[in-house]
């Protein structure tokens, strides 16, 4: 193949695209960052985002990635309010197996509202004068001859279709993405694709925190219980900037929550596994009506395995791999996939033949991580798959659910679990001789009676 040309274009002006533009700059020269709507100026919703009125987070492995790509990010965001919880130190968790312990902290979870976390994280690409966002543009198809992709076709506004020619094109246009289709007009193959339903719907509400609560809180999290063999109900608050709380909740088939302002309480109260959020949220002051979604299903795609593959196409994000949000690692394996397709670049350079091959390899490392947590635990929900869990599924579980229990009780096994959970490690770690030994023993300290706040956290929230 011919010398690549330089220029690369990235589709989706999300945080996966952003991120992507940032990793890709230093070695196409130039990035164009095709979005369909306008990115906003600030802290402000992002129109085709719902999402972004839920709980998110950063685990330590997504941050330490979001760092790499953007020098400062992480102080910047803590100037503008974020908050920076030690794991598990700052947590109090219900687990399917009982309370967890609140542990020495282990890693770190980078705490904000999304609209926060975008706006800074766009302030600092756009900054960089290699790339260029170009709004209200459509992505109608892929330019392909000899079996490279050349560029993408694109429609601005109401302006005529015209031809961006790139030496890489970067999918990150999220669950909407044409790339099934566009590999199946070039005569490829249907990728091999698996989707994992729990049928989770997420209701969400901001709350302004009691006054002595405002500048610390930990995380609270009641989780769901996917061997309940009924729906799964659960809940997340969390401690976000200006003293405010967001509180998340969500229910699988037949335990759904409402978009009803009334009803958000009592369902925090009066149907997840235990009380604490509902409590919480009774003596704070709502600050926004509740929003809700329903399009939570795990997907992925596995390009990485096809045995024929484009030159110069590589998807990443939701585009490759969607998860289930309440597992929260969207945003750490966009972050991570962006840092992979730098190391490619770093590694192989742009010329180099195989880069999309290499680089799709790469970009699916991460997304493979945070899918083994969500499936292995999803599958377990009514409805989620057509067959129900396999005997592997199942066998799997049964481990987790003993290292679950185990580290509830054993400070060293739940370090291992939040290992994985931050993204830091893959999920063999949790095979290790030792993480085997000790699952089968059982958690070392009794199990505790109810969730782990303290006196002055307790005061804080006006419960004593």
């Amino acid at each position: 193949m011919s010398q690549r040309p330089t220029g690369a274009v990235v589709l989706g002006g999300s945080l996966a695209g952003l991120l992507a533009a940032r990793a890709l700059a230093p070695y196409a020269g130039r990035v164009t960052v095709v979005e369909r709507d306008a990115l906003p100026t600030g802290p402000r919703a992002r129109r085709g985002l719902p999402q972004a009125r839920h709980a998110h987070q950063l685990w330590s492995g997504g941050l330490r990635a979001l760092e790499e790509l953007l020098p400062g990010v992480t102080g910047r965001l803590h100037r503008a309010g974020a908050h920076r919880l030690p794991v598990t130190t700052d947590m109090v968790v219900l687990s399917p197996r009982g309370w967890y312990r609140r542990w020495d902290e282990s890693h770190q979870m980078l705490l904000c509202t999304r609209d926060l976390l975008d706006a800074t994280v766009r302030a600092l690409v756009c900054a960089d004068e290699r790339i260029e966002v170009v709004e209200h543009a459509e992505a109608l198809g892929l330019d392909v001859s000899d079996g490279a992709v050349r560029g993408v076709r694109v429609r601005v506004r109401d302006e005529p279709e015209r031809a961006l020619p790139a030496g890489l094109v970067v999918d990150a246009t999220g669950r909407a993405s044409r790339t099934p289709r566009w590999l199946s007009e070039l005569g490829l193959p249907e990728p091999r694709t698996r989707q994992v339903d729990a049928g989770l719907v997420y209701a969400s509400r901001l709350y302004r925190a009691p006054e002595g609560a405002r500048d610390g809180f930990p995380v609270v999290n009641v989780q769901l219980d996917p061997r309940s063999w009924g729906p799964g109900r659960g809940g997340v608050l969390l401690p976000v900037e200006d003293g405010r709380w967001l509180v998340t909740l969500f229910g699988t088939r037949g335990g759904e929550p409402s978009t009803d302002t009334g009803d958000f309480e009592r369902y925090a109260l009066k149907e997840l596994r235990h009380p604490l959020i509902g409590e919480l949220v009774a003596r704070s002051e709502p600050l926004s009506e509740v929003s809700l979604t329903r399009t939570t299903a795990n997907r992925r795609h596995f390009y990485e395995r096809m045995p024929g593959w484009p030159e110069n196409l590589v998807v990443l994000g939701d585009a490759l791999a969607a998860f289930n949000p309440v597992y929260g690692h969207g945003m750490s394996v966009a972050a991570q996939s962006a840092l992979a397709l730098r190391s490619v670049l770093a590694r192989s350079g742009w010329d180099a033949p195989g880069l999309a091959r290499s680089a799709q390899r790469a970009v699916a490392r991460p997304a493979d991580a945070a899918w083994e947590l969500s499936v292995g635990q999803d599958v377990f929900f009514p409805g989620a798959t057509r067959g129900g869990p396999s005997p592997r599924d199942r066998l799997a579980a049964a481990y987790v659910g003993r290292l679950a229990l185990t580290a509830t009780g054993n400070g060293r096994v739940a370090r291992r679990v939040t290992d994985v959970m931050a993204l830091e490690r893959r999920a063999h770690v949790l095979l290790a001789p030792r993480v085997l030994i000790a699952a089968a023993a059982g958690p070392l300290r009794p199990a505790l009676s109810g969730p782990p706040l303290t006196k002055r956290e307790l005061a804080a929230a006006g419960m004593i």
